[in-house]
């Protein structure tokens, strides 16, 4: 009986890696579709959201069927309990990464130098939500607030792009609309920063029992 316990707990850890990836894959198509123009590239992004909610709904039937058969006390209580609460960030993730992907297709944005920013933000996010799910796995204390202290990094590039291009949108010689339209998709970023340090509060959780804001 332990076996299969321990069977399905790794293979929790799996399918959250598995997740995991695809909201680093999300969030780097769609801030390559917005570096490189490439609205083919955009559209795939959609799909990969659908991905992540099929995966979501799979994850959560796993942990309420180990949650169901197995009754787990303590630390592995708190682990299932958290990769719960993790999956809907993720999902919420991969429907960002969608939102920033529909953006660029529906304004036919074009790569400029002013992009650079966002594509720095966007590695940083996906930085984020690597280590985030990497502490889950391995259970790191350490790395999950490591994580949640680097969110630091991606508000900065938030401000630093967003007062930028409120200057550009200030100004009668520049594309007011396509300013918005990156400020939004900035947005997106960095709510999917926020979404990792709310990852990374929930591994913290499952190790120490607390809750953190």
């Amino acid at each position: 009986m332990r076996n299969r316990y321990d069977q399905q707990l790794h293979l929790l850890k799996k399918e959250m890696i598995s997740i995991g990836a695809l909201c680093e894959t999300a969030i780097a198509r769609s801030a390559q579709a917005l570096l490189t123009g490439d609205w083919a590239l955009a559209g795939q992004v959609t799909e990969l959201s659908g991905e992540i909610s099929a995966k979501e709904r799979e994850i959560e039937g796993m942990c309420l069927k180990i949650l169901l058969q197995q009754q787990p006390v303590a630390r592995d209580l708190r682990m299932v309990s958290s990769a719960l609460k993790m999956v809907t960030d993720m999902e919420r993730i991969g429907h960002q990464s969608a939102d920033i992907a529909d953006i660029i297709q529906v304004a036919k944005l074009k790569p400029r130098e002013d992009i650079r920013d966002l594509s720095d933000m966007a590695r940083a996010a996906i930085f984020m939500v690597t280590e985030a799910i990497d502490a889950f796995v391995g259970q790191d204390e350490k790395k999950a607030r490591e994580v949640a202290a680097y969110d630091d990094v991606v508000d900065d590039y938030f401000s630093r792009i967003r007062k930028k291009l409120i200057l550009s949108i200030r100004d009668p010689q520049h594309d007011a609309e396509y300013a918005m339209d990156l400020l939004m998709i900035a947005k997106y970023f960095e709510r999917i920063g926020d979404h990792a340090v709310n990852i990374a509060g929930w591994v913290i959780f499952s190790i120490t029992g607390s809750r953190e804001e």
